[in-house]
């Protein structure tokens, strides 16, 4: 399974999640591929916490417009409608818990929730922007990543990186498999039926409670 199928994969999955009329922030990388499979009749507003509620796809090659870039700094689009505002009021439809549901990368993800997404000790790193206000104020916290990292577990029993919050993640969608947070531990509800429950928790350091139901991803 190459790189772009895993994307595919877990873009796919994770936009089964979504329902008409959310609004939605999307972290950078992986999760700006999720509304490419959002499924028929659903239809989301797409926040970016540089200021703006109604953003559109990437534009088409030189039809880039300097001023329309999302926290990325990638080049978007705005739908008819949309609003433009500042950072501060931005964060103001964040904090006062407006963003139905929010889509991140990570580092390491633990079985309590926790993520760990902006830093290594000891290498140089632009900050941690908007993760940290979107993990507490979304209202649904969904992690959207490879299972491993050149083989390195990325679902820990407890992360040893520098936290982006504490006991804020609901669910984990890797090519693996999807993961609830529950106050037991992570449970494995849906299993890409490539692999076995036993490769999965070999890919994990958590240990998994596997769900009486365990359901197919597709």
């Amino acid at each position: 399974m190459d790189k772009n199928q895993i994307r595919e994969i877990i873009a796919r999955r994770a936009a089964l999640e979504l329902k008409d009329g959310d609004v939605v922030n999307l972290g950078i990388g992986l999760p700006t591929a999720i509304p490419a499979y959002l499924p028929k009749g659903v239809n989301v507003t797409l926040q970016s916490e540089n200021g703006l509620v109604g953003m559109g796809p990437a534009p088409e090659p030189g039809k880039e417009d300097k001023d329309y870039v999302n926290a990325g700094g990638q080049y978007i689009t705005a739908f008819p409608g949309a609003y433009a505002c500042s950072s501060a009021d931005s964060f103001l439809v964040i904090r006062g818990g407006h963003v139905d549901c929010t889509f991140l990368g990570a580092m390491q993800v633990d079985q309590h929730g926790n993520l760990a997404n902006w830093m290594i000790p000891g290498k140089l790193t632009p900050g941690m922007g908007g993760a940290m206000d979107l993990v507490v104020g979304a209202k649904k916290v969904i992690v959207a990543m490879e299972h491993t990292q050149k083989g390195n577990f990325k679902i820990m029993k407890k992360c040893n990186l520098p936290l982006t919050a504490a006991n804020q993640v609901n669910m984990i969608i890797t090519e693996m498999g999807v993961m609830k947070v529950t106050k037991k531990g992570l449970e494995l509800v849906e299993i890409n039926p490539e692999f076995t429950v036993e490769q999965v928790q070999a890919a994990t350091e958590a240990k998994l409670i596997v769900a009486k139901k365990l359901k197919k991803m597709f």
